[in-house]
């Protein structure tokens, strides 16, 4: 049993962990990996670990210190689905170019659409050509407390977010002519004028170029 609490307590301070770094935790602390098995069960059962998908957990305590935090579930969704990076209205909101309430945090990647839904929250994932994913950087975000750990992020430019939001909810831009995006954008009450003027002006020129190679 004292094994059992010495693991979870090295766990209380990891923003998430694989079930693979676990086997590695519990053969310092000489446990075999079957015992590791029971654990987790056990874990998931009293709700001392979260499970994000299969084989990545967080902690209990660490979600309850640290769900407040914005950088943290955005630093969660790069990490359960590799490489993504945030974008849309999730980006959109977090750049305050939207008063839309947001649930869940949207992210984009060059792999296959997911959706994950986790007692850490909703995390979906829009498929994008591999030529158009980019424009992101890596955000610093905030540190966690009593920690000196920053939960750091990828998260889409302003002008790449909200490209990104059009993208998806147009279709790729089926149908959509270029004198119209200024309309839909104020459609979707984001308030563009708040983007600064060279993030607007790449935004043009990313969306004019797109519709024009469909």
């Amino acid at each position: 049993m004292k094994s059992k609490k010495n693991l979870l307590e090295q766990l209380k301070s990891l923003p998430h962990f694989s079930k693979d770094s676990l086997y590695q935790l519990a053969k310092q602390l000489e446990l075999a990996d079957t015992s590791v098995d029971t654990y987790i069960s056990r874990f998931l059962k009293h709700k001392e670990i979260l499970q994000l998908k299969k084989g990545l957990y967080i902690s209990a305590d660490f979600f309850s210190k640290n769900r407040s935090n914005i950088s943290y579930s955005f630093y969660l969704a790069n990490i359960i689905r590799t490489p993504s990076y945030i974008s849309s209205w999730s980006a959109l909101q977090f750049y305050n170019l939207t008063t839309e309430a947001i649930y869940g945090v949207t992210s984009v990647t060059p792999k296959v659409t997911r959706n994950y839904t986790t007692k850490a929250g909703n995390f979906s994932y829009n498929s994008i050509k591999k030529e158009l994913f980019s424009d992101f950087s890596l955000m610093k975000g905030k540190a966690v407390d009593g920690q000196s750990m920053r939960l750091d992020f990828f998260i889409a430019s302003p002008a790449k977010a909200l490209f990104d939001l059009l993208y998806f909810k147009t279709r790729q831009f089926r149908g959509v002519r270029f004198k119209d995006i200024k309309a839909i954008v104020e459609g979707l009450r984001i308030d563009i004028d708040e983007m600064g003027k060279k993030e607007q002006n790449k935004f043009y020129a990313m969306t004019k170029e797109c519709i024009n190679n469909e």
